[in-house]
C-alpha cells in the first residue's frame, strides 16, 4: 500500500472539510438576528461586526491554506526523514529532530498571526498587544509547544517499549494523566504570559467567596489577570482540583461588569462543579485517548509506513505527527460532534444553577455583555453549532434561562 498517498488524500479531506466549515461560517453573517438578542449590537456596531467577522473568516481561510501547503510539502518531499538524518542515529534524537522540524514549520505562519493581531484586531479596536509583547509570546509559545510535543512523543516511545501491544490501554491511562497534569500546570503556564494581582477586598470579593463557600467550595485565592495588555475581550475561569479553587478574573471583565453580573458568571461556573462536568469531560477524554492509543498501536506495528516517508524504520516523533495530523484528524469531527453535544447540555445545567442562586437576570445581562465585548456571532448556522460549538448560542441560552426562571418563580409561588 502507498501509505504516503493515503496520508495526502486524508490531509486534503481534512483541509476541505475545514474549508467547508469556514464557508458556512462566512455565510452565517447573512442569517437574521434572533429577537431576544437583537439589542446586543446597535446598527453601527452590527455593521462593524459583519465587517470584522467577514475579514477574520477570509483571513483564516488564507492562513489555513498556507499552513496546509507547508504540511503538504513536508510530507511529499520526505523532509522529516531528511532532517532527522542530520541528527545522531539514536531513537530519542530521531524523535527530537522530527518534533523540532514540526515546530520550525510553524515559524512561517508567524507573519499571519502578526497581521491578525496587529492589523485586524487593531483595526476593530480589540488589540492592546505591543510589538515587544507579541514577539515575547511567540518565543514562549515556540518553546512550550516544542517541549510538550517532545514530551508526548517520548511518552509514546516509553509506553510502546514497555507495554508493546498493551499500548492502547497504557496510552489512554498515561495520556489522560498527562492531560490532567497539563491542566494542573495551566496556572503556572499562564504566569509566563500574564501578571496576576489579588482582587482587592470589597463587595465583589466577599460575594464570590460567600457564593462558593455556601455550596461547599473553599476559595484559595481570587486573582485579576492583566488580559488588557493584549485584548479588550473578557473572560473568567476556575483552576484547581476538587473543592479548593483559585478564581481568575480578566481585568477587562472586572471593568465591564457589575458585581451581580460577575457573581452570575461564577454561579454558572460553580454549576459545572456541582454537576461534576469536569469529571464527565475526563471520561470522554479517556475515550478519545483510547482511540489515539489504538491508532498509535496500529501505526507502530508497521515499519513500512515510516519507510514510505523516507525513514529506515519507526520514528516515534513522526508517528505522533501522523496520528494527530492525519489519522485522528480524519475521525475527530465525530468525537467533536459527541463532545460538543455533551458540553452544550452541561452549559444549560450550569445556567440553571445561576438561576437557582437568584442570578438569572444578571446572567442574561452578563452573557450579552460578553457577546458584545467578544464580538460573538449571534446567529451561527445550526450545522456549525452541532459540529463545533461547546456552548449553545446566546439566543438559545437566554430562552433556556427565561424558562428556568419561570419554573423557579412557579415553584416559589406554589411553595
Amino acid at each position: 500500500m502507498n501509505f504516503k498517498a493515503v496520508a495526502v488524500v486524508i490531509l486534503w479531506a481534512v483541509y476541505l472539510y475545514g474549508l467547508f466549515l469556514d464557508i458556512v461560517r462566512y455565510r452565517s453573517a447573512r442569517n437574521p438576528i434572533p429577537q431576544n438578542v437583537a439589542d446586543v449590537y446597535d446598527r453601527d456596531t452590527y455593521l462593524k461586526w459583519k465587517a470584522y467577522h467577514g475579514e477574520k473568516v477570509r483571513f483564516g481561510i488564507f492562513s489555513t491554506a498556507a499552513g496546509f501547503v507547508i504540511d503538504l510539502v513536508l510530507i511529499l518531499t520526505d523532509a522529516y526523514a531528511a532532517f532527522a538524518r542530520l541528527f545522531p542515529d539514536q531513537v530519542w534524537w530521531q524523535l527530537f529532530a522530527v518534533m523540532l522540524l514540526s515546530a520550525l514549520a510553524t515559524l512561517p505562519l508567524i507573519p499571519f498571526s502578526w497581521y491578525d493581531t496587529m492589523h485586524i484586531e487593531e483595526r476593530y479596536g480589540f488589540n492592546r498587544t505591543s510589538g515587544k509583547t507579541f514577539v515575547g509570546d511567540q518565543i514562549k509559545q515556540f518553546i512550550l509547544n516544542l517541549l510538550l510535543m517532545v514530551g508526548l512523543a517520548s511518552l509514546v516511545m516509553g509506553l510502546h517499549k514497555s507495554f508493546g501491544d498493551w499500548l492502547i490501554v497504557a496510552f489512554a491511562v498515561f495520556a489522560t494523566l498527562f492531560a490532567l497534569f497539563i491542566t494542573f500546570l495551566f496556572p503556572f503556564f499562564s504566569r509566563i504570559f500574564n501578571k496576576f494581582t489579588p482582587l482587592p477586598d470589597g463587595e465583589l470579593k466577599e460575594g464570590i467567596t460567600a457564593l462558593l463557600e455556601k455550596n461547599g467550595y473553599k476559595v484559595r485565592a481570587i486573582q485579576v489577570m492583566d488580559a488588557s495588555r493584549r485584548s479588550t475581550k473578557s473572560n473568567a475561569y476556575f483552576t484547581g482540583f476538587g473543592k479548593m479553587k483559585t478564581i481568575v478574573l480578566y481585568d477587562t471583565l472586572v471593568a465591564a461588569m457589575t458585581t451581580d453580573e460577575i457573581l452570575a458568571v461564577f454561579a454558572h461556573e460553580m454549576g459545572h462543579g456541582l454537576h461534576k462536568d469536569t469529571l464527565k469531560n475526563q471520561a470522554l477524554t479517556f475515550l478519545q485517548m483510547l482511540a489515539l492509543g489504538l491508532l498509535a498501536w496500529a501505526t507502530l506495528r508497521y515499519p513500512e509506513i515510516f519507510r514510505s516517508f523516507g525513514f529506515e524504520g519507526v520514528n516515534y516523533g513522526f508517528a505522533v505527527l501522523l496520528i494527530l495530523s492525519v489519522e485522528f484528524a480524519l475521525v475527530s469531527p465525530l468525537f467533536g460532534l459527541v463532545m460538543s453535544w455533551f458540553s452544550r447540555r452541561a452549559e444549560y445545567r450550569a445556567d440553571a444553577q445561576a438561576v437557582k442562586e437568584g442570578y438569572g437576570a444578571a446572567l442574561v445581562s452578563a452573557l450579552k455583555k460578553l457577546a458584545k465585548e467578544n464580538f460573538s456571532d449571534l446567529s451561527p448556522s445550526p450545522i456549525l453549532v452541532a459540529l463545533e460549538y461547546s456552548h449553545p448560542t446566546l439566543s438559545q441560552r437566554i430562552e433556556a434561562i427565561e424558562a428556568f426562571s419561570g419554573e423557579a418563580a412557579s415553584r416559589t409561588i406554589q411553595g
